[in-house]
């Protein structure tokens, strides 16, 4: 819908998120962006080419395959994952830490998981595909210590990706974890030609904005699309308990040709 002048906002419920399963069903996927021909409604906006939010109950792996040039970022929200590559790396990550792979010209790899418990996002960034596919791939792992954590405009904001984080990718991506105390507002600026995505991880609340009187209530698993013509800016109001959510912004235009 037209959320103000300059800016419009869409909120897709699960069941309009693709799925998918793993290693017979020990593994589940929501995805808020599938693949080309998935079954999403939203669709890949600018670099931001994938996001998935993985489940599992019990020991599960997705086994070895392969992938080229595009950058991986597997965010935990709840209990370990580990990760295998054809790089000799192998290694384990708890919750609140990341694995990324900038897969350049070509790995092999495989996610396992570990525990009564797992949940993460798996998100897929595009670079310019022509230049990353000529370096080689790299993998580097961060635990949740690593990042920052600050107040910020109503909210605790945690830098996993952007100019505040030690993540150093090709493409044009902020990623925050934040955390909106009950009751209270954050305040988010976009900029123009802007895409800001947001998943609600836990809690409820509602976009809205005073001017035009628009407003959109969203609650777990709620997969929220704000794009920006113009520079501008959104408001979040938690409901009657704590409001998390993962929010990451791209522009919608980007000077290379993307897949």
């Amino acid at each position: 819908m037209k959320f103000n002048d300059h800016t419009t906002l869409e909120v897709h419920k699960p069941h309009q998120q693709g799925s998918g399963a793993f290693d017979n069903g020990k593994i589940t996927e929501i995805k808020p962006l599938d693949f080309p021909g998935g079954s999403s409604l939203a669709k890949r906006v600018g670099p931001l080419f994938y996001w998935a939010w993985a489940s599992a109950k019990g020991d599960g792996v997705i086994g070895m395959h392969p992938h080229r040039a595009f950058e991986i970022v597997s965010y935990v929200l709840e209990g370990e994952i580990g990760h295998t590559d054809s790089l000799r790396n192998k290694s384990r990550v708890g919750e609140g830490g990341a694995q990324v792979m900038q897969t350049g010209s070509g790995v092999y790899h495989q996610e396992e998981m570990y525990g009564e418990r797992t949940e993460f996002f798996q998100i897929w960034l595009e670079p310019n595909l022509q230049e990353s596919i000529k370096k080689d791939p790299t993998y580097n792992q961060f635990e949740h210590g690593d990042f920052q954590i600050k107040e910020k405009d109503g909210g605790l904001v945690k830098s996993i990706l952007g100019p505040n984080s030690q993540v150093m990718l090709d493409a044009n991506v902020t990623m925050e974890d934040i955390t909106i105390e009950a009751g209270a507002t954050y305040q988010r600026q976009l900029g123009a030609d802007s895409c800001l995505a947001v998943m609600t991880v836990d809690g409820d609340g509602r976009w809205f904005d005073a001017g035009s009187g628009n407003e959109a209530n969203i609650g777990r698993r709620d997969f929220t699309l704000i794009k920006a013509e113009k520079a501008s800016h959104v408001k979040l109001e938690a409901g009657e308990s704590a409001l998390r959510i993962v929010a990451i912004e791209v522009p919608q235009t980007v000077d290379y040709q993307l897949y």
